[in-house]
């Protein structure tokens, strides 16, 4: 994050010809892959509402709601659009529990952190050592969990597991910044966002989906995990840019378009654009590594990396016009 106050020019001087957010990051994201649906989405709604009963978690305040407004069916079947119904329903569960986790752990780390210690000590266990949960909430990973083991592979079911455990050692630290007395630095935000987007979890369950395990030359080559960290960074920032309003509302500091107001003191509008500019230099950095290794990988090498590509594209069609974001297509785009 780079970007110095020579850069911004441009964008003050040029003008913006938008009357909202959802308009600006429309006009100037940039977003090769076409919108697609999995047609079996309904079927993946009502799994996802079937299993948040049977698991108990729909009678958590206010879970229900937030899952009316997330909608993690429509961001599983637009991230997914050719997978087979078993990893969609996969998909969808694990999205759906993202949310719940997500939320709950926000909430507990910005009023109570220290209560945050024993629902992530729980999930470690649970990721790490198999051990019987005692909440909700760990009842529900370890189903997600056994799940996990009877569609995939033991090696693919351990990488599932590592990327799990990661992703929820990152909101220990979102819950370290947001209790900080200053804001923290643009760099450290980034970082954090890289682990609390929890999109690499995601990754074996695509490799789950083709026809053969990738070899460990595949899963292993330095594009093939540059291309992992790419996917997972421009997946999860572009939510940053139509979620910015609610969570400078709610006082959030991971966030990239955050980080770039707070940065260079800008408007609203000024940041989310720089933001964009650093999501379409990923997304591009993406395409280009993608063509290099490519011919290079097996048919279930690129179903993989087709997969990474999915997220990157159903985040973006899916937060256009999911309620969670609403503010974004009522936010002006002028400061």
């Amino acid at each position: 994050m780079s970007t110095t106050h020579e850069e911004l020019a441009p964008v003050t001087q040029a003008g913006i010809a938008a009357s909202n957010l959802v308009e600006l990051i429309d006009a100037h994201l940039y977003m090769p892959f076409p919108f697609r649906r999995h047609p079996h989405e309904a079927e993946a709604a009502a799994g996802v509402d079937h299993w948040l009963s049977a698991t108990g978690l729909s009678e958590e305040p206010g879970v229900t709601a937030m899952i009316s407004r997330t909608r993690p069916a429509e961001l599983a079947s637009c991230n997914s659009p050719d997978v087979d119904p078993g990893i969609l329903h996969l998909v969808a569960l694990q999205i759906a529990y993202q949310f719940v986790f997500d939320d709950r752990a926000e909430e507990v780390g910005r009023h109570r952190p220290g209560q945050l210690l024993p629902m992530l000590c729980e999930s470690i266990a649970i990721l790490r050592d198999g051990t019987p949960p005692s909440t909700p909430l760990g009842a529900a990973l370890a189903d997600l969990y056994r799940q996990v083991r009877a569609r995939c592979t033991p090696a693919q079911a351990a990488r599932w597991a590592w990327k799990s455990r990661e992703y929820v050692h990152g909101l220990l630290y979102e819950a370290v910044a947001q209790t900080h007395p200053s804001p923290i630095r643009s760099g450290l935000c980034t970082s954090i966002r890289s682990l609390t987007a929890g999109v690499e979890p995601f990754h074996p369950l695509y490799e789950a989906a083709q026809p053969c395990e990738l070899t460990p030359e595949e899963l292993h080559h330095p594009l093939m995990r540059h291309l992992s960290r790419l996917s997972a960074d421009a997946a999860v920032w572009i939510p940053d840019l139509f979620s910015a309003v609610k969570e400078q509302r709610a006082g959030e500091m991971i966030n990239l378009a955050l980080a770039y107001q707070r940065a260079h003191e800008c408007s609203l509008p000024m940041a989310v654009t720089l933001a964009i500019r650093q999501i379409n230099r990923t997304i591009r950095e993406f395409e280009t590594l993608y063509e290099e290794i490519r011919p290079e990988l097996s048919p279930s090498g690129v179903g993989y990396v087709e997969g990474m590509a999915g997220w990157i594209r159903g985040c973006y069609y899916w937060s256009r016009t999911v309620p969670r974001y609403a503010e974004a297509g009522t936010a002006p785009a002028l400061p």
